[in-house]
């Protein structure tokens, strides 16, 4: 995979599992969607290592990175993430369906073709797993977010609800 440029190549795109090292640059993502963050600026909690512990154990999640660049060790960049949690079901014959949430991409970065790379090749995987259907849920207020769903192939077929614990 590999994005548009028009400035030399293009640096290669890998989506890949995070790893503990990526946690700083996925809570920048997560952090403010409308800007940067530095991720030399997150405070990675204890909270945030045990739930990213939890999903690195579960072989039904992982916290997906969209990176760009050389490899981990060679000036690598975390353009986009999300999460992808597999529910197995016994609607669609029994098949698994793919959940995906956290869906970022860096704020400079959109309008690239960068969010379409992230939803296509997480589609890809879940494909890959026998998952027969992807689903997301997008808070209300999301409007651009709605239209990027809708443009890459979503359907707005559900009402979602929500019961704070």
């Amino acid at each position: 995979m590999s994005a548009a440029s028009t400035s030399g190549p293009a640096p290669a795109l890998v989506l890949r599992p995070a790893t503990r090292a990526d946690l700083p640059a996925v809570l920048a993502l997560l952090a403010d969607e409308d800007k940067v963050v530095d991720p030399a600026q997150i405070a990675v909690t204890d909270a945030h290592e045990r739930a990213f512990a939890a999903i690195e154990a579960d072989p039904r999640n992982e916290m997906l990175v969209l990176v760009e660049g050389g490899g981990q060790d060679t000036g690598e960049t975390v353009v986009g993430c999300l999460q992808a949690t597999y529910i197995p079901g016994l609607g669609k014959g029994g098949a698994e369906r793919s959940l995906i949430e956290a869906v970022r991409v860096r704020a400079d970065r959109r309008g690239a073709g960068l969010g379409r790379t992230l939803m296509r090749e997480a589609a890809a995987r879940a494909r890959a797993r026998g998952c027969r259907l992807l689903q997301l849920t997008s808070d209300k207020r999301r409007e651009d977010a709605h239209r990027f769903y809708t443009a890459a192939g979503f359907t707005n077929s559900h009402e979602g609800f929500k019961l704070a614990l």
